[in-house]
């Protein structure tokens, strides 16, 4: 399989994998094939990239994290409890929910269960093949990142649902502000990115008493936004005064934002992502966990297109753990873009010289 822009792909093509909606649900089928209206119809929807069937990778295949049955439970917890918040709000209700704790409480388990079959996987771009609906999706994609990255440091178990329930409500705080708003296109006026930012403290607000919901988990839904240098928010706080949970919170938050499909911008792919994390290291984010961050990270994803220095052009096929920025790259066309009868691969630790160019946003 390969995997390619949707604004990219033709009709003719056929799905590698499934499509989901947004409660984990199979919307589109693998191996239904594309047409020009489907493939406008996910654009508009916010499926920026797609696994697309293609003969000279059909070898490929990316697992996903999680389990159909985990991804489908933690979608409908999320929105059915996100959701009840969302009605309460537009009723200018505050109220709180008794189950929240116990709900997502359990859910972590099942998260914490599916992620340690595959611990020491990379984490892997997770915006594909699904429908976003971004403060569900997000919520959970931030968790999952989150535990994968707690995993590889070394936390316990008991850590690890702490640091996942705070990762998984985070922005919690967001079913209190105006739905409109956080869907707006374009630039936010600064008295709407004002109001925007009150959902950490109104995140903190709802988590802080709740029962079965430990209270460093309220604290990472109040301190995400915080930055190492002080020019974070609400409260401005630097260096060690922000809890560690919520370091690593920040950054996944901020990946997690930047590769994924949003109302005033497409989605990034890894590699640009990390630039400009990286361009924060230090300042707005605490500089030895981006580099970990960085080293757990698939740069280039399985399946993904790329020119290499040596003008050929290629597939992603298989990711170094120990070195993710040089993968395996099957070559499928030659400097002049001609297609190969024959395509072989070159595995990028061995060829020290040749570097990926760029990743290429056309189908070849």
């Amino acid at each position: 399989m390969r995997l390619l822009p949707t604004k990219s792909c033709v009709p003719g093509m056929r799905l590698a994998k499934a499509v989901f909606n947004e409660d984990g649900v199979i919307l589109l089928g693998r191996h239904v094939e594309l047409s020009q209206a489907l493939i406008i119809r996910l654009g508009q929807l916010g499926v920026d990239f797609l696994y697309i069937e293609d003969p000279d990778t059909d070898d490929i295949d990316v697992n996903d994290p999680l389990s159909d049955e985990t991804r489908r439970k933690a979608l409908t917890e999320i929105r059915t409890h996100f959701g009840a918040f969302m009605e309460d709000s537009a009723k200018k209700k505050f109220s709180r929910a008794p189950a929240l704790g116990k709900s997502f409480g359990n859910l972590m388990q099942m998260i914490i269960d599916d992620l340690k079959e595959n611990q020491g996987a990379l984490i892997m771009l997770m915006n594909m093949n699904v429908l976003n609906n971004y403060v569900y999706q997000h919520s959970l994609n931030v968790s999952i990142y989150t535990v994968m990255l707690g995993m590889a440091f070394g936390y316990t178990r008991e850590e690890l649902t702490v640091l996942g329930l705070g990762s998984l409500l985070h922005d919690i705080g967001k079913t209190k502000i105006n739905w409109a708003l956080l869907r707006k296109p374009g630039v936010l006026t600064p008295e709407e990115y004002k109001e925007i930012q009150t959902h950490t403290e109104l995140g903190f607000k709802l988590l802080k008493d709740e029962p079965n919901m430990p209270l460093i988990a309220a604290h990472c839904a109040f301190q995400h936004h915080e930055r190492i240098d002080g020019s974070g928010y609400p409260r401005g706080i630097k260096g060690a005064e922000i809890h560690e949970y919520a370091k690593w919170i920040a950054i996944a938050d901020s990946y997690d934002a930047m590769t994924t499909h949003r109302a005033h911008r497409e989605a990034m792919l890894p590699h640009q992502a990390m630039e400009i994390l990286f361009t924060g290291a230090g300042t707005l984010y605490d500089q030895k966990k981006i580099a970990f961050f960085r080293d757990h990270v698939a740069i280039y994803p399985m399946g993904i297109t790329v020119t290499l220095s040596t003008g050929e052009k290629g597939v992603v096929t298989d990711i170094h753990p120990a070195a993710p920025q040089r993968p395996v790259v099957r070559v499928l066309f030659n400097p002049a873009g001609e297609r190969l009868a024959q395509p072989y691969e070159v595995d990028l630790t061995q060829k020290l010289t040749i570097m990926i160019d760029h990743v290429d946003a056309a189908a070849g």
